[in-house]
C-alpha cells in the first residue's frame, strides 16, 4: 500500500503550487481582451487616452503575465515528477491537449505579446491591434486546452481502457475536446477571468479618483471596466449555472457536499442559503431553506430527485463490491488474456473497476477486503461536506458583491458622478480581493470535491502518486514556498511601484507625476 503521507504530501504541494499559479492566470486572462477593447477604441476614436490606457494596462498585464508563465511551467512538471502513475495511465489522454497548448496557444501567445510591447513605433495603428489580439487570443487557447485536459479528468468522455497496456486510451479525440464538460469549465473560466481583469482596473482606476490623480484617465478606464465587467459577470453567472447542472448530474457526491445534502429530498429540492454542516450527525444546524430552487437549477426539472450523501454511500457500497470483482476478473484475463469468456466477464463489471481500487488503500488483497474496509471506502467517495459548503458560499457571495459594485459603476458613469461618489471609489478599492477569492474559492470547490479520484470514478488519487520518498516531496514543497513568497514580493513589489505611479510611468509628459 502507498503511505497516506506520500499522498497527503503530493496533493498538498500541487494544490499550492496551483492555487498560487491561479493567482496570476485570470488577470491575464482578463486584462489580455480588455487590452484589446482599450486599442480598439483608440483605433477607432483617435482619442490618445485609449492609446495610454492600453500602454499602462498592459505594462501591468506584462508583470502578471511573467509570473504565470513561470509558474505554469513547474506545475506541468510535476505531473512526471510527483504523480507518474497518473502520467503512465491516463498520458494518452491528458498529455495531448498539453502539448498542444504547448506547440500553438503558448507560442503564439508568447510572440504576439513581444509586438505588443515593443511594435508601438514599428506597426500601424490596425497591425498592432491585430497582434494586441492575437496575444489575447493565445493566452485564451492556452487556457482553452488545459480546461479541455481538467474536464476530461472530471468526465472522462472518449477514452477507454485496454487491459492489455493497463491504460486509458484515446478513442475520440474529438468527443474529448468538444465535451460539455469542456465547454463549461473553458467559458467559466475565462469569463471569472474577465471579471477579474476588469474589477482589478476598476479598483486601480478608483484609487486614483479618491487621490485625484489623473482623473480623466481613471474615469475612461473605470467606465470601461464596468461595462466589461458587467457583461462579463453575465457569462459567468449563466456558465455557472451550466456548471450547476453538469455537477448535479455527472457528479453527485460533490453536489450533495457542496449544498449539504444528507438526504434525498422530494423533487424539486429545496436551495439552501445557510446551514451549519455536523458531518459527524450527519445533519445541518440553524438550516434556512429556499423551497424548490436548487431542484430547478440542478435538474432543471420539477421531478428529478438529488441524491443525498447517505443514498450516495449506499450506492457507493454497490460499486465496490462489484468493483472487486472486476479487479479479481482483470487479473484472470491478465493472466489468459486470450480467454473470451474472461474478457466478457470483465466487461460486465468494468464500468466498477475504479471503485474496486479504492480498496487498494486499505488492503493488497482487495479480493478478500472486509465489510468494514468496503465501507470505509464508500465513506471516502464523500469529499468533507463544510469546506465545500462554505467555500462554494463564498464564491458565489463575491461573485455577486462584483456583479453590484460594477452595475453601481455603470449608473454613477451615466450619470457622471464617479467622483463625487467617495462611498462607491471606496468599496471598489476595498473589494479588490473579491475576484481572487472567488476564483481560489471555484478551484478549491472543482478540485477538492473530485476527491477521492484523480479522474473521477476511474483512477483513485492513492494510486496516482510517483514512487517517491515523504521526505522528498516534503523537500520540493518547502523549497517552491519559499521560491513562491520570493516571487510573490517581486510581483507585488513591481505591481505597487507602477500602480502607485499610474501612467506617469509611460513618460508621455501628460500625467500627474510628470508635472510641475
Amino acid at each position: 500500500m502507498i503511505p497516506s503521507d506520500l499522498v497527503d504530501l503530493s496533493r498538498l504541494q500541487f494544490a499550492l503550487t496551483a492555487m498560487y499559479h491561479f493567482l496570476f492566470v485570470p488577470l491575464t486572462l482578463g486584462l489580455s481582451f480588455m487590452l484589446v477593447v482599450m486599442e480598439a477604441t483608440y483605433v477607432i476614436t483617435g482619442k490618445e487616452v485609449y492609446k495610454d490606457m492600453t500602454r499602462f494596462w498592459g505594462k501591468l498585464f506584462g508583470i502578471n503575465f511573467a509570473l504565470g508563465v513561470a509558474t505554469g511551467i513547474t506545475m506541468e512538471f510535476q505531473f512526471g515528477t510527483n504523480w507518474a502513475y497518473y502520467s503512465h495511465y491516463v498520458g494518452d489522454i491528458f498529455g495531448a491537449p498539453l502539448a498542444i497548448e504547448g506547440l500553438m496557444a503558448f507560442f503564439l501567445e508568447s510572440t504576439f505579446i513581444g509586438l505588443f510591447f515593443f511594435g508601438w513605433d514599428r506597426l500601424s495603428k490596425g497591425k498592432h491591434l491585430l497582434a494586441t489580439f492575437l496575444m489575447a487570443l493565445g493566452s485564451n487557447l492556452s487556457a482553452l486546452w488545459i480546461l479541455v485536459a481538467n474536464a476530461w479528468m472530471m468526465n472522462p468522455v472518449g477514452a477507454e481502457f485496454n487491459f492489455e497496456t493497463m491504460r486509458m486510451e484515446m478513442v475520440d479525440f474529438w468527443a474529448v475536446v468538444s465535451s460539455e464538460w469542456a465547454q463549461a469549465k473553458f467559458v467559466h473560466t475565462i469569463s471569472g477571468g474577465y471579471m477579474t481583469g476588469a474589477f482589478f482596473v476598476m479598483a486601480v482606476s478608483a484609487y486614483y479618483l479618491l487621490r485625484r490623480q489623473d482623473v480623466q484617465f481613471a474615469k475612461a478606464s473605470l467606465r470601461l471596466a464596468a461595462v466589461f465587467g458587467l457583461v462579463a459577470s453575465v457569462m459567468t453567472v449563466h456558465m455557472g449555472d451550466e456548471s450547476g447542472y453538469l455537477v448535479t448530474r455527472d457528479q453527485p457526491t460533490k453536489i450533495a457536499a457542496m449544498e449539504a445534502i444528507w438526504d434525498t429530498h422530494e423533487a424539486p429540492a429545496p436551495m439552501t442559503l445557510f446551514a451549519i454542516p455536523d458531518q459527524e450527525a450527519r445533519t445541518n444546524h440553524a438550516q434556512i431553506d429556499f423551497p424548490w430552487l436548487f431542484g430547478i437549477i440542478g435538474t432543471r426539472s420539477l421531478s428529478t430527485e438529488i441524491p443525498g450523501i447517505n443514498q450516495l454511500e449506499a450506492q457507493a457500497v454497490e460499486r465496490i463490491q462489484n468493483g472487486q470483482k472486476a479487479v479479481v476478473a482483470l487479473e484472470n484475463l491478465r493472466k489468459d488474456p486470450k480467454n473470451e469468456a474472461l474478457r466478457d466477464e470483465f466487461r460486465a463489471v468494468q464500468q466498477d473497476l475504479g471503485f474496486g481500487l479504492l480498496l487498494k488503500s486499505r488492503t493488497d488483497d482487495i479480493a478478500n477486503a472486509t465489510p468494514e474496509m468496503i465501507q470505509e471506502a464508500a465513506r471516502s467517495t464523500i469529499p468533507s461536506v463544510a469546506p465545500m459548503f462554505w467555500a462554494f458560499r463564498l464564491m458565489v457571495g463575491c461573485g455577486m458583491a462584483m456583479l453590484f459594485i460594477f452595475l453601481a459603476g455603470i449608473v454613477l458613469g451615466v450619470k457622471g458622478k464617479l467622483e463625487s461618489s467617495p462611498w462607491f471609489l471606496k468599496l471598489a478599492v476595498l473589494g479588490l480581493p473579491l475576484p481572487w477569492l472567488a476564483c481560489e474559492a471555484g478551484w478549491f470547490v472543482a478540485e477538492y470535491g473530485r476527491q477521492p479520484w484523480t479522474i473521477y470514478n476511474v483512477l483513485p488519487t492513492h494510486l496516482s502518486v510517483s514512487s517517491l520518498s515523504s521526505g522528498e516531496v516534503l523537500g520540493s514543497l518547502i523549497g517552491f514556498v519559499v521560491l513562491y513568497s520570493a516571487l510573490l514580493v517581486v510581483e507585488l513589489w513591481l505591481m505597487v511601484r507602477f500602480g502607485r505611479k499610474g501612467p506617469s510611468s509611460l513618460g508621455t509628459g501628460r500625467y500627474h507625476f510628470e508635472r510641475n
